[in-house]
């Protein structure tokens, strides 16, 4: 399992209850036993996070939120991913770009209505404003879920908050994540949104996960004809 979460509502705040979302993941992934439905998985992680987020709040006088997206991938070759929020998933296809979550945003809605482009979202400025998050005192968060199948080598997925897909195409994702290890891949990625952000970036937070060739196992032994049998 892979797991993003982006927290607002303060730096303290936004910060414990983006942690409070890996924690519950954690926490009941530890728990989940494969055969048991993923998606329930899914959903009982989003549901319990955004109970103890909304209860924190009432309790420091606070109103943190935090968005999150979750991807597991099952011995079944399947992969099935949730999301409440901003923060986004891609599928990639080798080199090439599959899929991506859509927003659950202000703009991205104003998008579906046809009174912006997609283009013109970037620039928004109610880009920021999100209409589902965990921890809202007044409205449970929505689960819009995904699944992709069957799984093979050379399958990858980003997992990533606004701090980092704000800057690329979706085509330079793609190619960094396809050209590069996970490791060189995220360096360049961090690198390159710092540049363009131009010191006024986002919490820049993804996890890159590619699948490959089992590696072939070297022959540790030496194969003698018996000699003679008893």
């Amino acid at each position: 399992m892979a797991v993003i979460a982006d927290g607002m509502g303060g730096k303290s705040g936004g910060a414990l209850a983006a942690e409070q979302v890996v924690r519950t993941a954690k926490q009941l992934f530890d728990e989940f036993y494969p055969g048991n439905d993923v998606r329930s998985l899914l959903e009982n992680i989003v549901n319990e996070a955004h109970t103890v987020i909304k209860l924190s709040g009432v309790s420091s006088e606070k109103e943190p939120h935090s968005t999150v997206v979750a991807l597991v991938i099952t011995p079944q070759q399947e992969a099935i991913w949730a999301y409440v929020g901003d923060s986004r998933l891609y599928r990639f296809d080798g080199p090439n770009y599959a899929e991506k979550t859509k927003d659950h945003s202000y703009v991205e809605k104003l998008v579906d209505e046809g009174k912006i482009t997609a283009e013109e979202a970037k620039t928004h400025r109610l880009s920021n404003i999100l209409v589902n998050v965990l921890g809202s005192s007044t409205a449970a968060p929505y689960i819009t879920f995904g699944e992709h199948a069957p799984l093979k080598a050379h399958d990858s997925f980003l997992l990533c908050s606004d701090g980092l897909w704000h800057y690329f195409e979706d085509h330079e994702l793609s190619a960094a994540v396809a050209a590069n290890s996970p490791r060189q891949a995220s360096e360049f990625l961090i690198r390159k949104a710092r540049d363009r952000a131009s010191g006024r970036g986002d919490n820049c937070t993804f996890a890159i996960v590619k699948l490959v060739d089992p590696p072939t196992q070297a022959k540790t032994y030496t194969v003698q004809k018996m000699r003679r049998a008893v």
